[in-house]
């Protein structure tokens, strides 16, 4: 793992190094103007751009009006979006005729995306039309920025604001790094998950700043060789694997890393989760280690009976099949008695759990609670609270 994690990171330095010497395509010089709309003018810089190799399109500081673009590869070589401004997306879902996100990078490789800027999803009107709590197939909001089959890249000191649905979604991506993110929206924002990541490997989250109305991080199927890594998450849902098990054939999860972060005042902590009645899925090799908790309701969850809003069928356990998971070093505060929940499927109990040193106190007083349910975790270590306290 390490020695990977190396060799990726001197491919993307030499990708930085490469692109700080490029041609540069300013999107001034294409028409824009700061509060004018610039969706032409960025369309064309990029083409520009992605026909020379070591290019860097800028957008510099000021507020720009943005439709809905896509930034397509391949290009001629390594290339930089440089953002040092703010891109506003239109606030009205109409203006999106039902596609799934406002910006894309799609098929490149050697990207950096940089500058210091700001993706403004002027996402308030949208999430009043959400209705996911009500719909089981609810409709599908545009995310904020969309990367498809993107490799060798990396993302670092961007911020994501407001986003109507998901703020960064990941798809087919391959070695992508990203470095001093901050993604934003008010607690009560639904299903703003911070980034979510699917059909993805090699995947790198580190100094992250993510605070949101859904899951800080989530882990959709198959995704490998993930490593997330000093982030602080809150307010959100935590950071979570899953859901699981929703959709036919799902490709399995494995190569999971969770370590060095902070989560605060979230609704869960560390968590993996499947749906009731789901088809056969595999979810291995997840690791969770030096996880602060301030004040997080459910620190440490699996959850195979995951039904939001009472939105599915409880009639059969989960067929998504859990093993060789570890939680570790987990300490902080608890805002539930029950701090430890590993509640794992009838059908295909949990395997190979470890259990060590957790040290979780209820912000309340008084003691805190573990329930174990289809699994017997390997304990050792400190355990507070006492390991399966309730076995059900």
């Amino acid at each position: 793992m390490g020695k990977n994690f190396s060799i990726a990171t001197v491919s993307l330095l030499l990708l930085l190094a490469s692109t700080n010497a490029g041609q540069v395509f300013d999107v001034k010089s294409y028409g824009a103007k700061p509060n004018g709309d610039i969706t032409q003018a960025l369309t064309q810089a990029w083409k520009a751009a992605c026909a020379v190799a070591g290019s860097k399109v800028v957008i510099s500081t000021g507020a720009y009006k943005l439709g809905l673009v896509t930034l397509l590869g391949p290009c001629k070589g390594a290339i930089e979006f440089n953002l040092q401004g703010t891109l506003q997306s239109p606030s009205d879902v109409e203006s999106f005729k039902g596609k799934d996100a406002w910006v894309i990078f799609d098929t490149i490789d050697s990207l950096t995306v940089s500058g210091g800027g700001v993706f403004d999803g002027k996402g308030q009107r949208a999430w009043q039309k959400n209705n996911c709590a009500k719909k089981y197939n609810c409709d599908t909001l545009p995310s904020n920025i969309r990367f498809n089959f993107i490799t060798n890249s990396i993302v670092q000191d961007i911020t994501s604001k407001d986003s109507k649905f998901f703020h960064i979604h990941l798809l087919g991506c391959k070695n992508l790094q990203f470095q001093h993110v901050t993604i934003t929206a008010p607690a009560d924002s639904p299903n703003t998950d911070g980034i979510h990541i699917g059909c993805s490997s090699q995947i790198n989250i580190t100094n992250a700043n993510i605070g949101t109305g859904d899951d800080c991080i989530s882990i959709g199927d198959g995704t490998q060789d993930i490593t997330i890594n000093q982030v602080t998450c809150g307010p959100g849902h935590g950071i979570s694997i899953g859901s699981l098990g929703r959709y036919e054939n799902e490709q399995p999860v494995s190569g999971i890393r969770v370590i060095g972060s902070t989560l605060s005042n979230t609704e869960n902590g560390v968590r993996i989760k499947t749906w009731p009645a789901s088809p056969a899925g595999i979810a291995s090799d997840m690791h969770f280690e030096n996880i602060i908790m301030k004040n997080v309701a459910n620190p440490i969850l699996i959850d195979q009976n995951y039904c939001p809003n009472s939105q599915c069928s409880n009639e059969s356990p989960s067929k998504v099949k859990i093993s060789n998971v570890s939680f570790k070093d987990i300490r902080g505060t608890s805002s539930t008695q029950e701090a430890v929940k590993l509640i794992c499927s009838k059908s295909v109990p949990c395997q190979q759990v470890v259990v060590t040193d957790i040290d979780l106190t209820y912000k309340e007083g008084g003691s805190v609670t573990s329930t174990c349910v289809n699994v017997q975790p390997t304990v050792s270590g400190k355990q507070n609270p006492p390991a399966c306290t309730k076995k059900i």
